[in-house]
């Protein structure tokens, strides 16, 4: 399973807040373990979230635009569900959560998008043949009646 965000990026993010969130209590030290588990969870999340719009096979395909802006929301809920695993939870953690989770609920819910690595002539998905992302494509067979065929008959 593809994790979105490593300990890395919440490092990076969050340096002096990780390692005072996610203390052992015994040790003091980071428990990078439960760390992993939290972005194990988190990444989890947000495919369950996104499965209303897009597939397993699609969110595979991101472009690292768009695994940016889900490495910035796994990165929130991963941090949220650490800090309550550590019982350390802050309003801030809290609230970058909810933003993070209503974000992701708006793009499930087509008023954003996440856009693919695989690109076509144009780099949106369909619009080299003209179909923009969100239409139907139908297909149906050739007429059998035509002027050509009924005057054979």
């Amino acid at each position: 399973m593809q994790l979105y965000a490593s300990i890395a990026d919440i490092d990076a993010r969050y340096p002096d807040q990780l390692t005072l969130i996610a203390a052992n209590e015994q040790t003091g030290l980071r428990d990078d373990a439960r760390i992993t588990s939290g972005l194990t969870d988190a990444s989890a999340e947000i495919r369950a979230i996104l499965a209303a719009r897009y597939s397993a096979a699609e969110l595979a395909q991101l472009d690292e635009a768009s695994l940016a802006v889900l490495r910035l929301y796994c990165i929130d809920i991963a941090f949220f569900r650490i800090a309550l695993d550590f019982s350390r939870c802050t309003e801030a953690i809290k609230e970058r959560h909810a933003a993070a989770m209503k974000r992701l609920e708006a793009i499930a819910a087509g008023k954003g998008a996440l856009t693919s690595a695989i690109s076509n002539n144009s780099g949106a998905p369909g619009e080299a043949d003209g179909i923009g992302a969100n239409e139907v494509i139908l297909t149906a067979p050739g007429r059998i009646f035509t002027r050509e065929r009924l005057d054979r008959i």
